[in-house]
């Protein structure tokens, strides 16, 4: 399943960076990093 219709990118690259920072949520990050790489968003840290 895409996340296509259901998070706008923005929301998408919030979720993801929310994730990273916490480690119990790994399998989620993983996930939507695959969906940030299939749009061909590139989410910076700063």
């Amino acid at each position: 399943m895409h996340l296509n219709n259901i998070m706008s990118n923005e929301q998408l690259i919030i979720n993801y960076r929310a994730a990273l920072k916490h480690e119990k949520n790994s399998e989620i990050a993983k996930y939507l990093k695959q969906e940030i790489n299939r749009r061909g968003l590139k989410p910076v840290l700063n």
